[in-house]
Protein backbone atom coordinates (compact mmCIF):
# COMPACT_ATOMS: atom_id res chain seq x y z
CA UNK A 1 0.00 0.00 0.00
CA UNK A 2 1.52 3.35 -1.06
CA UNK A 3 2.39 5.58 1.88
CA UNK A 4 0.71 8.46 0.10
CA UNK A 5 -2.68 6.78 0.54
CA UNK A 6 -2.04 6.17 4.23
CA UNK A 7 -1.07 9.80 4.66
CA UNK A 8 -4.21 10.80 2.75
CA UNK A 9 -6.31 8.66 5.09
CA UNK A 10 -4.77 10.16 8.21
CA UNK A 11 -5.16 13.67 6.81
CA UNK A 12 -8.83 12.92 6.09
CA UNK A 13 -9.32 11.73 9.66
CA UNK A 14 -7.62 14.82 11.08
CA UNK A 15 -10.03 17.00 9.12
CA UNK A 16 -12.91 15.09 10.70
CA UNK A 17 -11.93 15.40 14.37
CA UNK A 18 -9.74 12.31 14.20
CA UNK A 19 -12.44 10.04 12.75
CA UNK A 20 -12.75 8.20 9.44
CA UNK A 21 -15.17 5.60 8.11
CA UNK A 22 -14.39 2.42 6.21
CA UNK A 23 -16.37 3.75 3.24
CA UNK A 24 -14.24 6.91 3.17
CA UNK A 25 -11.12 4.75 3.23
CA UNK A 26 -12.37 2.60 0.37
CA UNK A 27 -13.09 5.74 -1.64
CA UNK A 28 -9.36 6.54 -1.67
CA UNK A 29 -8.31 2.97 -2.40
CA UNK A 30 -7.71 1.58 1.10
CA UNK A 31 -9.41 -1.78 1.60
CA UNK A 32 -10.75 -3.17 4.86
CA UNK A 33 -7.79 -5.51 5.37
CA UNK A 34 -5.45 -2.52 5.44
CA UNK A 35 -7.64 -0.82 8.05
CA UNK A 36 -7.53 -4.00 10.13
CA UNK A 37 -3.74 -4.09 9.86
CA UNK A 38 -3.44 -0.43 10.84
CA UNK A 39 -5.68 -1.14 13.83
CA UNK A 40 -3.52 -4.06 14.96
CA UNK A 41 -0.44 -1.87 14.70
CA UNK A 42 -2.02 0.90 16.74
CA UNK A 43 -2.22 3.46 13.95
CA UNK A 44 -6.01 3.39 14.16
CA UNK A 45 -8.49 2.47 16.89
CA UNK A 46 -11.92 1.08 16.13
CA UNK A 47 -14.56 3.45 17.50
CA UNK A 48 -17.63 1.60 16.18
CA UNK A 49 -18.46 -0.77 13.37
CA UNK A 50 -17.17 0.94 10.23
CA UNK A 51 -15.75 3.92 12.17
CA UNK A 52 -12.09 4.42 13.14
CA UNK A 53 -10.25 6.98 15.25
CA UNK A 54 -6.65 8.19 15.23
CA UNK A 55 -5.42 7.21 18.73
CA UNK A 56 -3.28 10.30 19.24
CA UNK A 57 -6.02 12.74 18.23
CA UNK A 58 -7.36 14.64 21.28
CA UNK A 59 -10.94 13.95 22.31
CA UNK A 60 -13.49 16.26 23.90
CA UNK A 61 -17.01 16.07 25.30
CA UNK A 62 -18.48 15.83 21.79
CA UNK A 63 -16.24 13.02 20.49
CA UNK A 64 -18.69 10.26 21.41
CA UNK A 65 -21.45 12.08 19.54
CA UNK A 66 -19.32 12.45 16.40
CA UNK A 67 -18.61 8.72 16.48
CA UNK A 68 -22.31 7.93 16.83
CA UNK A 69 -23.26 10.18 13.92
CA UNK A 70 -20.58 8.67 11.69
CA UNK A 71 -21.83 5.19 12.54
CA UNK A 72 -25.42 6.17 11.71
CA UNK A 73 -24.39 7.90 8.50
CA UNK A 74 -22.38 4.88 7.43
CA UNK A 75 -25.56 2.89 7.95
CA UNK A 76 -28.10 5.17 6.31
CA UNK A 77 -26.78 8.16 4.41
CA UNK A 78 -25.33 11.52 5.46
CA UNK A 79 -28.37 13.79 5.65
CA UNK A 80 -30.97 11.65 7.36
CA UNK A 81 -29.86 11.41 10.98
CA UNK A 82 -29.62 13.80 13.92
CA UNK A 83 -28.75 13.75 17.60
CA UNK A 84 -32.00 14.20 19.49
CA UNK A 85 -33.92 13.99 22.77
CA UNK A 86 -31.75 14.17 25.92
CA UNK A 87 -28.57 13.99 23.84
CA UNK A 88 -29.55 17.14 21.96
CA UNK A 89 -30.05 18.95 25.26
CA UNK A 90 -26.61 17.77 26.37
CA UNK A 91 -25.02 19.04 23.14
CA UNK A 92 -26.62 22.45 23.69
CA UNK A 93 -25.68 22.24 27.39
CA UNK A 94 -29.16 23.21 28.49
CA UNK A 95 -30.74 21.71 31.63
CA UNK A 96 -28.87 19.37 33.95
CA UNK A 97 -29.44 16.30 31.78
CA UNK A 98 -26.59 13.81 31.60
CA UNK A 99 -27.83 10.95 29.41
CA UNK A 100 -26.16 7.59 29.85
CA UNK A 101 -27.01 6.73 26.25
CA UNK A 102 -26.79 8.59 22.95
CA UNK A 103 -30.14 9.33 21.30
CA UNK A 104 -30.31 9.52 17.51
CA UNK A 105 -33.37 10.04 15.32
CA UNK A 106 -33.49 8.36 11.89
CA UNK A 107 -36.27 8.15 9.26
CA UNK A 108 -39.10 5.73 9.97
CA UNK A 109 -38.14 3.59 6.99
CA UNK A 110 -34.40 3.55 7.73
CA UNK A 111 -32.82 0.11 7.52
CA UNK A 112 -29.77 0.17 9.77
CA UNK A 113 -27.89 -2.89 8.61
CA UNK A 114 -24.89 -2.50 10.87
CA UNK A 115 -24.72 -3.82 14.41
CA UNK A 116 -25.81 -1.03 16.73
CA UNK A 117 -23.10 -0.01 19.21
CA UNK A 118 -23.93 -0.30 22.88
CA UNK A 119 -25.14 2.93 24.39
CA UNK A 120 -27.01 4.19 21.32
CA UNK A 121 -30.80 4.57 21.29
CA UNK A 122 -32.46 4.82 17.88
CA UNK A 123 -35.69 6.81 17.50
CA UNK A 124 -37.62 6.65 14.25
CA UNK A 125 -39.56 9.65 13.05
CA UNK A 126 -39.97 12.32 10.40
CA UNK A 127 -37.34 15.06 10.50
CA UNK A 128 -38.23 18.07 8.38
CA UNK A 129 -35.46 20.54 7.48
CA UNK A 130 -36.82 23.00 10.07
CA UNK A 131 -36.41 20.37 12.81
CA UNK A 132 -32.64 19.98 12.38
CA UNK A 133 -29.77 22.40 12.73
CA UNK A 134 -25.99 22.17 13.00
CA UNK A 135 -24.34 22.83 16.35
CA UNK A 136 -20.62 22.39 16.97
CA UNK A 137 -20.46 20.70 13.57
CA UNK A 138 -23.06 18.10 14.56
CA UNK A 139 -26.54 17.53 13.12
CA UNK A 140 -28.89 18.03 16.06
CA UNK A 141 -32.60 18.60 16.45
CA UNK A 142 -33.59 22.17 17.25
CA UNK A 143 -34.17 23.26 20.82
CA UNK A 144 -37.94 23.24 20.33
CA UNK A 145 -37.97 19.78 18.75
CA UNK A 146 -35.58 18.39 21.37
CA UNK A 147 -37.57 19.70 24.33
CA UNK A 148 -40.86 18.38 22.99
CA UNK A 149 -39.29 15.01 22.16
CA UNK A 150 -38.00 14.69 25.72
CA UNK A 151 -41.45 15.51 27.05
CA UNK A 152 -43.06 12.97 24.73
CA UNK A 153 -40.72 10.13 25.68
CA UNK A 154 -40.07 10.80 29.37
CA UNK A 155 -42.83 13.09 30.63
CA UNK A 156 -40.22 15.07 32.59
CA UNK A 157 -41.92 18.45 32.60
CA UNK A 158 -39.44 19.98 35.05
CA UNK A 159 -36.50 19.02 32.86
CA UNK A 160 -38.22 20.38 29.77
CA UNK A 161 -38.98 23.70 31.45
CA UNK A 162 -35.41 24.00 32.71
CA UNK A 163 -34.15 23.38 29.17
CA UNK A 164 -36.33 26.20 27.84
CA UNK A 165 -35.09 28.55 30.56
CA UNK A 166 -31.45 27.69 29.85
CA UNK A 167 -31.93 27.93 26.08
CA UNK A 168 -33.42 31.40 26.50
CA UNK A 169 -30.54 32.44 28.76
CA UNK A 170 -27.93 31.14 26.30
CA UNK A 171 -29.58 32.89 23.37
CA UNK A 172 -30.62 29.77 21.46
CA UNK A 173 -34.24 30.94 21.39
CA UNK A 174 -35.99 34.25 21.81
CA UNK A 175 -38.82 35.19 24.14
CA UNK A 176 -41.53 34.44 21.58
CA UNK A 177 -40.11 31.00 20.84
CA UNK A 178 -39.73 30.23 24.55
CA UNK A 179 -43.36 31.19 25.15
CA UNK A 180 -44.53 29.07 22.21
CA UNK A 181 -42.67 25.98 23.44
CA UNK A 182 -43.91 26.54 26.99
CA UNK A 183 -47.51 26.65 25.77
CA UNK A 184 -46.98 23.38 23.90
CA UNK A 185 -45.45 21.80 26.99
CA UNK A 186 -48.32 22.93 29.18
CA UNK A 187 -50.84 21.58 26.69
CA UNK A 188 -48.95 18.28 26.55
CA UNK A 189 -48.94 18.05 30.34
CA UNK A 190 -52.65 18.90 30.47
CA UNK A 191 -53.54 16.29 27.85
CA UNK A 192 -51.37 13.71 29.60
CA UNK A 193 -53.11 14.41 32.87
CA UNK A 194 -56.53 13.95 31.28
CA UNK A 195 -55.45 10.64 29.74
CA UNK A 196 -54.10 9.42 33.08
CA UNK A 197 -57.28 10.47 34.88
CA UNK A 198 -59.44 8.71 32.28
CA UNK A 199 -57.35 5.56 32.57
CA UNK A 200 -57.60 5.57 36.35
CA UNK A 201 -61.38 6.04 36.08
CA UNK A 202 -61.75 3.09 33.71
CA UNK A 203 -59.58 0.78 35.78
CA UNK A 204 -60.97 1.81 39.16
Amino acid sequence: MPRSRIHELLALAEENDGLVTASQARAIGIVDSVLARMTRRGKLARAARGVYRIPYFPTDRLSQYREAILWARASHGPEKVALSHETALAVYEISDVNPARIHITVPKDARLRRTKPKGIVIHRGTLSPRDVTTHEGLPVTTVAKSVLDVMDTTGRLGLARQAIKDARKEGYIGAAEANRITRQLNQHAHDGGRVQAATEHVTA
